[in-house]
């Protein structure tokens, strides 16, 4: 895609988290954005700032469904398909519904996409599928078996998309992202991320459960490097870089510790009293991968990506957003 011209693009799960953010930002670029989300883990609050532009349309359908899914595609130049049941722990509770959201949605997306021609399908891949893998960092061309319900239909979801470009010349890319945070992103239900979880429970004054003994690491990465690289997906013109996967991460990796002790510091900038909170230790959870670390030599040179946000540098402006909007 040429520099200057605008195109129309579908994000599906656009009221998530990611999706959102998205959202905003393409419409900041001046790109008309569709918005497809049944509001299932989606809020009508995160397009607040989408919601009255001129170039904004939202669409409130099902991936499941695929009428829906041919409706959003109507003159789509780009797919963002963000649509997803994520939580490792709520697809093994409910791996029908998971496998139901993940994978027929997900295939309907393509074939939607694939009769409607758009120009490429970008979608979001998850860490997840690197499974029982033990080698760090994590290559893309190296995986183990998958854990859990979710990090299967996500798998599945990569052997959908190489299908699809090699048999119906569908252009796809697939961003495995490695445990993304920032604003928006969900403190509240049953499923919420340990970011946004664990500063709700700081700003309240409560004590934090850590699952096991707070040395699992990941590789916790900031918003802005997932828009990003979302973007270089887009606009890539390198014919090499499309039909394939990325890690979608930092490149560095932080124990769980590590991320407690940063979010009391940030903080306890603005309540002392934050920096007392007490910190326990409980089981470690099902499904759950003990190291995570991506390598992203690939997407550097094939995409050109450069992250520009540590997790030190993303918590310090999360928190910033937590501390004025969840309060």
């Amino acid at each position: 895609m040429k520099e200057g011209i605008k195109s129309k693009i579908l994000i599906t799960g656009g009221a998530g988290f990611i999706g959102s953010n998205l959202c905003e930002y393409f419409l900041s670029k001046g790109h008309r954005v569709v918005c497809l989300d049944n509001f299932a883990t989606g809020h009508r609050h995160n397009l607040k700032d989408c919601i009255d532009n001129p170039n904004f349309q939202l669409i409130e359908g099902d991936i499941r469904d695929a009428v829906d899914c041919q409706n959003a595609v109507i003159g789509i130049d780009y797919v963002m398909h963000q649509a997803a049941l994520g939580s490792v722990p709520r697809s093994i509770n409910d791996p029908v519904t998971t496998n139901d959201v993940n994978v027929s949605g997900f295939l309907n997306m393509l074939v939607a996409a694939t009769d409607a021609k758009v120009k490429r399908f970008i979608y979001a891949a998850s860490s997840s599928t690197y499974g029982d893998s033990v080698g760090l960092p994590k290559v893309e061309d190296v995986i183990g078996k998958p854990l859990s319900p979710y990090a299967i239909t996500k798998y599945v979801n990569e052997l959908y998309a190489d299908i699809f470009s090699k048999t119906y010349g569908l252009e796809t890319i697939g961003l495995r992202y490695f445990n993304v945070f920032g604003r928006k992103q969900d403190p509240n239900g049953a499923y919420a991320a340990v970011i946004p979880k664990f500063v709700m429970q700081l700003m309240n004054h409560e004590t934090i459960t850590i699952n096991g003994d707070g040395n699992h690491s990941r590789d916790f990465t900031y918003i802005e490097n997932v828009i990003q690289m979302n973007e270089l997906a887009m606009t890539t013109e390198n014919s090499g870089a499309v039909n394939t996967v990325y890690n979608t991460a930092y490149g560095d990796r932080n124990t769980l510790n590590d991320l407690v002790n940063y979010l009391k510091e940030y903080l306890s900038e603005y309540d002392p009293e934050i920096a007392e909170v007490e910190v326990s230790h409980g089981p470690n959870r099902a499904g759950d991968i003990p190291h995570s670390l991506a390598s992203i030599a690939k997407a550097k040179e094939l995409l050109g990506y450069e992250p520009r946000y540590s997790l030190q540098e993303g918590l310090k402006e999360a928190v910033e957003w937590y501390w004025g909007n969840l309060r």
